[in-house]
């Protein structure tokens, strides 16, 4: 309820006990929207005449709460408190201090329970006949078609939502990126009625144990999202675009042999899909999966030894007739067996995280640790743990690494054989590999529990044949990866999990519950917002013309509905990417943003301490002939290396467009330029590459020193020295190109030197604006037969660091 803030309105409203009156002065400070009646006035001088009374018992906005801290503190505590820690906390004396309106758990719960949420759970019981089970056989699901319908009214995704298929050309090449760009959409378009629009379903699905060490207890949900939504925003799983439809049961049956277990669940499995998705398929949507290869063959019905998208079995890759009965599980009735557009060899596209990361490190990676000895391998690599981040690294580092130890031959068969920016490159990577892979046997590398290998038969493998199709017809595979599907596993298994009471019978029950009491305080939350700053929906449906950072739907929701309010960053999943752009140092073609602390690292420095504290004897010098050369030969007389001052920065920050789209603004990258320390005795810096001349030359350098002259306040600088900091780089020479070393395809340079005025060669240094940094890029040593200890020379351009920086050094850097 709203309090008037006129003291007589207050007298009145308390005597008569009718509601809260308003004066016309009072409600233009109000946070809750005011009826048009209160704003209307017949003249100037009747404004404080306009009296009002709301009904006493409506306008509850906040539910049950009466105000926005109650629903604040109701909000936290059933999402971050067990049931009997939130029994224990409303027990304090404090609570009963402060009197919120909910005075026990089962209160609060009953209040959250009573807010809008979005479709209903159900739970159905199937039995199979002959075949009893321990437990009853339980799932816990909702209406697939519902759901759809939820994700695709949802205002969040109004602007980043595609509705039609679209070819685009760049040059004289199509491109392939989200679904709608590949053929399959205009396949299904083509027989569709005028006018109507696909929304294609992505699914995921996995199992995965939610107790640790002991229990046994696994869960198995599907994850439901439209391809209608922009990739870039359902491949983030805090941007709410993904909804789980359902848990499926995980039975054991009783008196079966092991090998009938697996097909009995398949079965089910199959059986609960047609359940969940029974509506769906009436509105003729197209289905689009994405589970690991594991769930590829359950769905398409084949058996373990078998490729889910040909009929290739691990004992015979060719089409031969004896392939174990045709391959197939067991399933008689398919979910997609009356689904149109339904076809497992294509919706069953290629998944990355399994069939590349994975293969990855279960294959090339133990080849090159026979290779090249496990125990060097380590001290290349440096790898404490891993996981799924630690096996990308890998593959970003790995064939530079093992360069000079192993033949050439056995270096091309490491090249990489997915790339989402050429399909002609994909396939020509892939074929190049199979043109060498023969050394790899002859190294002896390929081995299993049983010793040496023979022969390629790997799944994983047989599935990259099928990548350049894929991308094709539907899109850019990076799209379809399980990265998000991991994290959902953790977000709606493991973490509820841990605040149930771990009960093998109720416990999936009471993570529906927790899910529920989430999804209903985060819609409820956002109408608040919305309700109380009185921002119709339709202001927030515009088209963004602004530079993307970070694709956040809510975020950028909500700062186009309320731009001011401090309030909006309690919707934001991840901490959006700054963008330096807007207030940072911008290059002279606007196409790289920089940025630097305002207090820097240290302070009013001579420049004889900086040449020792970064061991930089030609310090002065460099800076003396930038000068000169910024200045035309006119010296200025603000400053001078003898009495002049600095101020130093370890590192500063780069920010780029991305490549492959120019709109989107990627995360910035740190720059180290750190002095020599006990933990780092020579520094810690790092590589870019730099502009030089006409900006037609490219160089690469090592990043020493990040600097900017300092003067009194009334002496002014020349521009080339006050517009913004100075870098202190040593470069490197090119002295190799990828042409000359097709078994790595890389740049290698080397340190540069120079003969210094005591006849000592030294590094060769100079003086350059911060602004003539293009790029950051990732040296790594040319290790040679070896390891060692010492200060190498020569480096590798590390053009595997990521795909903005492989896109930029297929281009000659010269």
């Amino acid at each position: 309820m709203l309090v008037a803030r006129d003291e007589r309105l207050q007298r009145l409203a308390k005597a008569q006990g009718r509601g809260v009156y308003y004066r016309l002065g009072d409600i233009t400070d109000c946070c809750i929207p005011v009826p048009p009646a209160f704003l209307r006035s017949t003249s100037e001088a009747g404004k404080d005449r306009v009296f009002g009374q709301y009904y006493p018992s409506s306008g509850y906005i906040f539910g049950k709460a009466p105000n926005i801290l109650e629903f604040e503190l109701g909000k936290f505590l059933c999402d971050c408190l067990t049931q009997s820690d939130l029994e224990r906390f409303l027990k304090l004396e404090w609570v009963h201090q402060a009197r919120p309106s909910f005075s026990s758990k089962d209160q609060l719960l009953a209040w959250v329970a009573s807010l809008p949420t979005g479709p209903k759970w159900c739970s159905t019981t199937l039995e199979m006949t002959r075949y009893p089970t321990i437990q009853p056989i339980n799932l816990i699901w909702r209406n697939g078609l519902e759901v759809v319908q939820d994700l695709f009214a949802n205002p969040i995704f109004a602007n980043h939502m595609t509705y039609d298929p679209h070819v685009v050309i760049d040059g004289d090449e199509r491109k392939y990126s989200e679904y709608f760009t590949a053929q399959q959409a205009f396949e299904i378009q083509d027989q569709l009625p005028e006018g109507a629009t696909i929304v294609p379903m992505i699914i995921a699905s996995d199992k995965t144990p939610v107790t640790r060490h002991t229990g046994g207890l696994e869960m198995h949900p599907i994850f439901v999202t439209i391809g209608n939504i922009q990739s870039d925003v359902w491949m983030r799983a805090t941007c709410q675009a993904w909804r789980c439809v359902a848990y499926m049961p995980i039975p054991k049956f009783i008196d079966v042999h092991p090998d009938y277990q697996t097909i009995l669940s398949q079965q089910l499995f199959h059986k609960c899909m047609d359940i969940i998705f029974a509506d769906t398929k009436v509105t003729v949507m197209v289905g689009k999966f994405m589970p690991n290869p594991a769930g590829h063959q359950a769905i398409a019905c084949v058996s373990k030894v078998a490729s889910p998208i040909t009929l290739a079995t691990s004992q015979s890759f060719e089409f031969q007739e004896e392939a174990k009965a045709h391959s197939l599980s067991g399933v008689h009735q398919p979910f997609w067996r009356n689904w149109r557009h339904s076809d497992p060899s294509r919706f069953l596209v290629g998944e990355i995280l399994h069939t590349c990361h994975k293969f990855f490190f279960d294959h090339p990676f133990k080849w090159c640790k026979e290779s090249v000895g496990k125990d060097e391998l380590d001290i290349l690599c440096q790898m404490k743990q891993m996981t799924g981040r630690e096996h990308r690294d890998l593959q970003r580092t790995l064939v530079p690494s093992i360069t000079g130890v192993v033949p050439p031959q056995f270096v091309h068969a490491q090249s990489p054989v997915y790339s989402d920016t050429s399909i002609d490159s994909m396939v020509a990577s892939l074929k190049e590999f199979h043109d060498h892979k023969h050394a790899i046997l002859d190294a002896g590398t390929r081995r299993g529990t049983r010793g040496t290998l023979d022969n390629f038969i790997i799944l994983k493998l047989e599935l990259l044949q099928s990548f350049a199709s894929f991308t094709k017809d539907t899109g850019a595979l990076i799209q379809w990866t399980a990265d998000v599907t991991e994290r959902l596993l953790i977000t709606h298994c493991k973490h509820p999990f841990e605040r149930t009471s771990r009960q093998s019978r109720t416990f999936t029950e009471q993570i529906i519950d927790i899910l529920n009491r989430e999804e209903s305080m985060w819609r409820f939350q956002l109408y608040l917002f919305l309700r109380m700053h009185d921002s119709p929906l339709a202001n927030a449906i515009v088209t963004e013309e602004q530079e993307v950072t970070e694709t956040d739907p809510a975020l950028a929701w909500i700062t186009r509905v309320t731009p001011n309010d401090p309030n909006q960053r309690c919707f934001v999943g991840l901490c959006p990417v700054r963008n330096h752009f807007l207030k940072g140092i911008l290059s002279s073609t606007a196409t790289a943003a920089f940025h630097v602390t305002v207090a820097p690292d240290r302070a009013k420095m001579s420049l004889n301490e900086i040449q020792q504290l970064y061991a930089l004897p030609d310090f002065g010098r460099a800076l003396s002939d930038y000068i000169a050369k910024a200045s035309g030969g006119q010296f200025t007389t603000a400053w001078s290396n003898d009495r002049g001052r600095l101020k130093t920065w370890n590192k500063f920050r780069l920010q780029l467009h991305s490549v492959f789209r120019s709109r989107m603004i990627m995360p910035s990258q740190v720059v180290q330029a750190a002095p020599p320390s006990e933990k780092f005795p020579l520094g810690n810096c790092n590589a870019v590459i730099t502009q030089y001349g006409d900006q037609t030359v490219n160089l690469v350098a090592q990043v020493r020193a990040v600097f900017q002259p300092i003067v009194p306040r009334h002496i002014t600088l020349p521009h080339y020295l006050a517009d913004q900091p100075l870098l202190y780089v040593q470069y490197y020479e090119i002295v190799e190109n990828p042409g000359n070393q097709p078994a790595i395809s890389m740049y290698t340079v080397a340190r540069k030197y120079q003969e210094g005025p005591t006849g000592q060669w030294m590094r060769l240094g100079a003086v350059i604006p911060l602004t003539d940094v293009t790029h950051a890029v990732e040296l790594i040593p040319v290790y040679g037969q070896g390891a060692n200890h010492t200060v190498y020379e020569r480096f590798y351009l590390n053009n595997f660091s990521d795909k903005e920086v492989y896109h930029l050094l297929r281009s000659d850097l010269h």
